[in-house]
Order: structure tokens, then C-alpha cells, then sequence
């Protein structure tokens, strides 16, 4: 429980936190420190010597303060709470939760599984950045240690009959032995293989001499393909390091920290990270901040953090790092050898990382002014129709959040409109998108005006987060489709989003209320922008109405007819547009389609004009 104090008198002379808050009661800024009374007072001085710390006591309006047993205590309650309320005037490592973590859950007979989000239950690891690689690791490690995937152990399985299970479900392996094999997943995933092979290799020893061949074999088979995956996998160290190797680059607006890490002198791989409320922030408070945050959640500890700098509180991290290790842990800078190269290599990481987000945040900002935006154009959302002859239509909406395709805001529709008539398939596209979004300003709108009666709220209304609003609408079109998506804009009161229309042939950029176009340089960061948004929308829209006419095609009557393969099936289509045009067609017009020939063509019209012989 925290308490409230007026002065920085008030406060005591012991580690703790405290926490500063604005004139809505908001959570601006979490501090710790070792005497409280002593570090407040100094945010009280006349010259303040930080820029960022001027700014922060401009909008400063009260103080909470927890004491904690040590000033250990302190920072680990700093880091819980900058990461629950995500201060504005903290340096926060950016929400890590659309990264994947794998999970071995808490029961008997546990499962290991692929998770977003971390419950009380169950032992985590990650976040994996790369999803694909993580996903053929835990299909490898199933397979290789035959983990059950079952939801509830109903029985004997068909993963069981074809040995991809030990089925505990049927008692064939005691709590115990199946545990075992637990274990060694927990030492992969801290990159322990090593441990895991020696382990194995004594079971192996221990099966031959209870003369349990078999077994043995399984064992050696597992040991086989540990040693191959772990030789394709990682590039390998002449020293036996277990280690993170942390660095710090920047861009205009935030940092970028890339960690490497090292276990068994093998590099498994690379994370990089965002930094927000970096400006006007020296370095070592940076890695001082992420190092905190980083290791704050479920991680692998390793016996040494390699940084290019020396750090604040270095000694109490590394008392900290060390309780969660269980044993020593060591902050190190080195001077010269294989570690720095190492700490080399990651900051020319960082650089690299950091120098594409600025190449995409000056795109964003060249945007900005070309089409003269009141915000920077972060969230983008393009839009595309996709039919042949107006049958199958489809309509995607992509989205790219600050200059990189955003796939969790993608989109695709089934499209209703009678066709063909892609501009008013638009229409339909941009009113179904945009129709939630009036329905939600449309309750805020109602939510105020019973605030201003000093009426109960009709509902609680969730603020949009970020992603789900448009800075900016992208259009494949001209002037007329331009006017037609303005249209939906006003009729649904969100004028305040901006929209253009790109036009193919020249690339030019209808903006409304402007009879002349603006003309983007080619070699522009700002054009290549929008023509990523543009392609990615024909690209999702092409994608879907392709899916969507395999599988008519695959559950056509034409299969029925000799001579037609899915090869003149979709040649039939796409010359007709559809079956009642192909029905309609004469034994002429179907040999005249490519690939086909008379006695086919005959077939064809045979099949679909048999009962009016008949007649």
C-alpha cells in the first residue's frame, strides 16, 4: 500500500519507491532509491540540470511513497511497476506480448505448448521473436521426447501407436520417467546440451547393461539428432561461455537494445527491442533500464552480462541477477579479446536495426510533410478488390504500423455487392471497415454528453489502442474513387482521417478537395512507402480470391466430365467467369478455350445439355 505525501519532507530516510502522478491522478514517473526523503528532494531544486526532469515536474502534481526492507527490494518493485503502468516519463522496455513464449504446463504429465500471454501456472521461456524457428523447435522436441499433446488424457492415441507418445493416459511410463524427460527439455531450452547428452548418454550405457535394447536404440537416436540440430543451428565459440551480450543504438524518438545470446559457447540467436522515453537520457541509464525490465520476467540468467558501459546501481543488479540465477552473476565491460568482439558485434547489430527504423521513421515524417498530415502517419491501412467478371469478389484491408506490415490488423471480406463493379465494391469494403469505428465515436459522443447531465455512463468505452485507427487511408485509385471514399468518410462523421488515392500508371497522388495531383519523387523513402501499402493490399486480396476459387474449382461439377483436370477447370473459369456461363457455352466456344479440344469440348456441352436431348 502506498501513502500519499504534500512535502518531500514528509518522506522517510529509507530505500523504497515513490511515485509521481499528474493532475488526473495518472502515473507519470516510478523511482527508487535508498534513502527516499534525500532523492524526492532533489526533483525540488531550482535549477534542474535535466531537461527531461524539467519536463516531468511541469506536469507534477502529488507523491506516493512504498518503503521496502532493502534498496534490492526497491528496484524490484521500480521494475514491476514501470512495467504494469508503463510511466510516461520512464525509460520502458516497449510490450514484448506479441512475441511468442513456450510453456511446460503445471500438471502430472505435462504438455509443452506455444504461448502469448503468461499465467501464475506452468514454466515459461522466451520471448522468441523468430515464430517459425520456435515452433519447429517444440514440433522437434514433442517428437523427440514423445510429449503428449493431448487436451485430456482419454486413451491411447494414434501419436502413441506410431511412437510420437509414451501415453501416460494408458500407463506405459510412471510419473516419474516421463518428468525425466521434462528435465531435459528445461536444459535445452537454457542451452544446456551439453548436460542433456551426457545425461542421455549415460541412460543409453545404463539400458545396454539391463541388456533393454531397445531402449538404448531410442536413446541414441535422441542423442543423434540433439547433436545434429545443435550443429546446424548455432555458430560456435572456441570458449565455453554462458552469456548475454547487451547493446544500446538510437533513433530520433526511442532506442533500440539488442541482446545476443551465448550458452555453451554457441550463439543461439538475437532479440532486439525498443527503448520509449529515451530522449534527453544518458546511455548507462538506458542499459541500466532495460537490464532491469528485461530480466524482470521469466529468462535465463546467464553467469555473464557483457555491455558497453558501466551501469548505475551495477552491484545491486548484479545481487539481484544473481538470487534469480542462484548463483553468481557478473556485469562486465570488457577491454579487449573474444568479449569485446562480441560487445562489437552487437552494437553494429543495433546500428544496423537502428539505422532501418530511421530510414522507415524519415519515410514516415517525408510522408507527413508531402501530404501536409497533422500527425505523423504511424498506422496506414490500404485497401483492395480482388474478383474475376464480379464473381468470388474479395476485399482485403492491410495494415503497417510505423512503416512495417502490421498482420494482426489484417483483414479480408467476402464482398456482397452485385458485380462487376469494383467502385462500388469499394464502397461496400471501406463502409464495413470503417462502420465499427463510428459505432465507437458514437458512443463516446453519447458517454459525454450523460457526463455533462452528471448521468451514469451508458457503458464503459475502452480507448482505441494503437493499430486500431488509421493516421492515414491508402486507396488504389484515381480521382473517382477518391470521391467516392470521402463520401464514407463524411457519412460516417470520420472525416478526421486522412485518405489519398494512388494512382498506377504514374503514381500519382489524389488528396480531396485538390483538382491537381501530388507528385512524389521515385526514388522518395515516402512513395516507396505507399506503394508497399498499395502491393500488400492487391497481394492479401489476390491471395484470398485465389483460395477461395481453388476450392471452388475443387468442388466442381466438372470434375465429373472425362478430359477435365484442375488444369482446364481453371482455365474454363477464367476464360467464362463462371459455371452458368460455361453451361451456356456452345461446343465452338469451349474448344476455343486454351487447352481444350473438340472431344473434350463435346463432353462438356454433352454433360450440361444431356437432359435437354432426353426432352
Amino acid at each position: 500500500m502506498s501513502t500519499k505525501v504534500h512535502s518531500p519532507d514528509e518522506l522517510p530516510q529509507k530505500p523504497g519507491i515513490y511515485i509521481m502522478k499528474d493532475i488526473n491522478e495518472e502515473i507519470i514517473y516510478v523511482g527508487k532509491s535508498k534513502s527516499l526523503r534525500n532523492r524526492v528532494k532533489s526533483y525540488f531544486q531550482k535549477n534542474l540540470d535535466s531537461p527531461k526532469t524539467k519536463v516531468l515536474m511541469s506536469h507534477f502534481n502529488s507523491l506516493e511513497y512504498i518503503v521496502t526492507n532493502t534498496e534490492k527490494e526497491a528496484l524490484i518493485l521500480e521494475a514491476n511497476l514501470i512495467k504494469k503502468h508503463r510511466p510516461r516519463y520512464n525509460i520502458r522496455l516497449k510490450d514484448d506480448k506479441r512475441y511468442p513464449y513456450v510453456k511446460i504446463t503445471d500438471e502430472d504429465f505435462p504438455k509443452i505448448v506455444i504461448t502469448r500471454t503468461i499465467s501464475k501456472t506452468g514454466t515459461y521461456y522466451g520471448p522468441f521473436t523468430d515464430v517459425t524457428a520456435v515452433r519447429q523447435t517444440v514440433k522437434f522436441l514433442k517428437q523427440l521426447f514423445r510429449i503428449r499433446t493431448c487436451k485430456r488424457m482419454d486413451g491411447p492415441c494414434l501419436n502413441s501407436q506410431i511412437d510420437l507418445c509414451y501415453a501416460p493416459c494408458d500407463g506405459q511410463i510412471s510419473k516419474e520417467e516421463y518428468k525425466e524427460h521434462i528435465k531435459k527439455i528445461d536444459l535445452f531450452f537454457q542451452g544446456k546440451y551439453n548436460k542433456i547428452i551426457k545425461d542421455l548418454e549415460i541412460e543409453m550405457k545404463q539400458a545396454a547393461e539391463r541388456q533393454e535394447y531397445e531402449k538404448a536404440a531410442v536413446i541414441r537416436d535422441q542423442i543423434s539428432s540433439i547433436d545434429e540440430v545443435m550443429k546446424k543451428q548455432f555458430v560456435e565459440f572456441e570458449n565455453d561461455l554462458d552469456q548475454d551480450i547487451i547493446a544500446i543504438a538510437y533513433t530520433i524518438h526511442n532506442a533500440v537494445a539488442v541482446v545476443m545470446n551465448i550458452r555453451n559457447g554457441k550463439i543461439m540467436g538475437k532479440d532486439d527491442f525498443t527503448m520509449d522515453g529515451s530522449e534527453n537520457t544518458t546511455s548507462d541509464e538506458v542499459i541500466s533500464a532495460f537490464i532491469k525490465q528485461y530480466y524482470g520476467i521469466n529468462r535465463h540468467i546467464p553467469k555473464e552480462v557483457l555491455l558497453e558501459e558501466d551501469i548505475p546501481d551495477k552491484e545491486l543488479i548484479e545481487e539481484w541477477l544473481s538470487d534469480l540465477r542462484g548463483n553468481k552473476v557478473s556485469l562486465k565491460v570488457p577491454q579487449k579479446g573474444n568479449k569485446l568482439r562480441l560487445v562489437r558485434m552487437a552494437g553494429k547489430n543495433a546500428e544496423i536495426i537502428k539505422n532501418q527504423r530511421q530510414k522507415m521513421e524519415n519515410s514516415m515524417m517525408e510522408l507527413k510533410r508531402y501530404l501536409n498530415l497533422k500527425k505523423l502517419p504511424r498506422v496506414i491501412e490500404g485497401y483492395d478488390i480482388s474478383n474475376i467478371s464480379g464473381k468470388l469478389a474479395v476485399g482485403s484491408k492491410v495494415s503497417f504500423l510505423d512503416g512495417k506490415p502490421n498482420k494482426k490488423q489484417y483483414k479480408k471480406f467476402k464482398m456482397n455487392t452485385p458485380g462487376p463493379n469494383d467502385f462500388a465494391m469499394m464502397k461496400e469494403l471501406l463502409e464495413r471497415r470503417l462502420k465499427p469505428l463510428k459505432e465507437h465515436y458514437e458512443k463516446v459522443r453519447i458517454n459525454e454528453e450523460h457526463t455533462k447531465h452528471n448521468e451514469a455512463e451508458t457503458e464503459k468505452i475502452e480507448p482505441l489502442k494503437l493499430g486500431e485507427e488509421p493516421n492515414l487511408i491508402v486507396i488504389d485509385g484515381g480521382k473517382g474513387q477518391l470521391g467516392m471514399a470521402v463520401d464514407v468518410l463524411k457519412e460516417y462523421n470520420l472525416t478526421h482521417i486522412p485518405i489519398i488515392g494512388l494512382a498506377k500508371e504514374f503514381e500519382e497522388i489524389y488528396i480531396p478537395n485538390s483538382s491537381f495531383p501530388i507528385i512524389i519523387p521515385q526514388d522518395n523513402e515516402a512513395l516507396h512507402l505507399l506503394q508497399q501499402v498499395r502491393d500488400e493490399s492487391h497481394r492479401f486480396a489476390v491471395t484470398y480470391h485465389r483460395k477461395l476459387r481453388s476450392k471452388k474449382i475443387e468442388e466442381s461439377p466438372l470434375d465429373e466430365i472425362e478430359g477435365i483436370g484442375k488444369k482446364r477447370k481453371l482455365e474454363l473459369l477464367r476464360h467464362f467467369g463462371d459455371f452458368d456461363s460455361i453451361k451456356k457455352a456452345s461446343v465452338e466456344e469451349l474448344k476455343g478455350v486454351d487447352g481444350m479440344n473438340e472431344k473434350v469440348a463435346l463432353n462438356v456441352y454433352n454433360y450440361f445439355h444431356e437432359g435437354e436431348k432426353e426432352q
